[in-house]
């Protein structure tokens, strides 16, 4: 039977914390399909979400950065005519997502949602960019949301580990978000290759060893 790989598409950053094996195992964090509002951040320079005053851009970046505005401004104009498009309010979520501005994406996903209640996708992403923004707890609560809402939605149990181990420092709650995704699909292996049931046994090891 062939195993079933969970995509990670949206990486956790990386950063030191308890030892350097937990940092080899930050694996990643998964969006789910991805989709902000008419209002842009007030400091212009979060347009881009690409340069800032310590960080020089780097060769191909400008030009990623004037592509991502260039569509920021075409699809605010085509919402300004179809305030209503839930679908319209998702890709321009999307556009914040990858462009790095997690506060806009949340806007625009919160405004998808409130026309089209239930997506899971949009919720998923939604959670990605309140744990981007620092919001972490609000993130756990989106993950926890689209669970209910379907069970088997394995993206979501996988996030919500990611961020209860990562951000919180919540072993015991992360390691039983990974369990109950290991129940639901015993083969779920990250995008690394690695089964999800050998991460657990890892983040027990540590634990353990706190």
């Amino acid at each position: 039977m062939e195993s079933k790989q969970i995509d990670l598409g949206e990486y956790v950053k990386k950063q030191t914390f308890f030892t350097a094996v937990v940092l080899s195992v930050l694996i990643g964090f998964v969006g789910g399909t991805v989709y902000t509002s008419f209002k842009l951040a007030d400091n212009p320079s979060q347009m881009s979400g690409m340069n800032t005053p310590s960080a020089p851009a780097q060769p191909g970046e400008n030009d990623r950065a004037a592509a991502f505005a260039a569509q920021i401004m075409q699809m605010e104009q085509f919402l300004k005519n179809n305030p209503e498009d839930a679908g319209a309010w998702a890709r321009l979520g999307n556009l914040f997502f990858d462009s790095n501005q997690p506060a806009n994406a949340i806007k625009a996903y919160e405004k998808s949602l409130s026309l089209e209640p239930g997506k899971l996708g949009v919720l998923t992403d939604l959670g990605v960019m309140y744990r981007r923004d620092g919001q972490s707890e609000k993130a756990v609560e989106i993950f926890d949301k689209v669970i209910a809402l379907d069970p088997e939605f394995e993206q979501a149990r996988f996030n919500k580990g990611i961020v209860l181990i990562h951000d919180l420092k919540d072993f015991d709650g992360g390691i039983k978000a990974w369990e109950e995704l290991v129940e639901i699909n015993p083969l779920a292996v990250a995008s690394s290759g690695e089964p999800v049931e050998s991460l657990i046994n890892r983040m027990k090891t540590i634990r353990e060893n706190q």
